[in-house]
């Protein structure tokens, strides 16, 4: 994955409702979803709903299908997983990764 593809799916999901709109498609899958679902389940206007379907859409995070006379958005698991393992790559110098539990607190910024 090129950094400026991981960098424009960052971007589309560093908005609060976009990033629930692409929780809720992760969530049901190839089963995917109609906007007015994404509607209901999160309530969130049409016009700003089908910006945010947009942007993830440009993204390369969601794919649409057109049934009939619905579009069903789903999410596109290969970049999910692209987008995953980018993050991961050469982690902990190629081992395995492991949460090591300290009891020293640290300081927020």
């Amino acid at each position: 994955m090129k950094n400026t593809d991981a960098v424009s799916a960052f971007v589309a999901l560093g908005q609060e409702s976009r990033l629930n709109v692409f929780r809720l498609i992760v969530q049901k899958g190839d089963k995917g979803l109609t906007p007015s679902q994404i509607n209901e389940m999160l309530g969130i206007p049409n016009a700003t709903l089908s910006f945010h379907l947009k942007e993830l859409y440009q993204a390369n995070l969601i794919s649409v299908e057109r049934q009939s006379r619905n579009l069903i958005y789903r999410p596109n698991a290969d970049l999910v997983q692209e987008l995953s393992k980018f993050l991961l790559d050469n982690c902990c110098g190629g081992k395995p990764c492991s949460l090591v539990k300290s009891s020293k607190k640290v300081k927020s910024l």
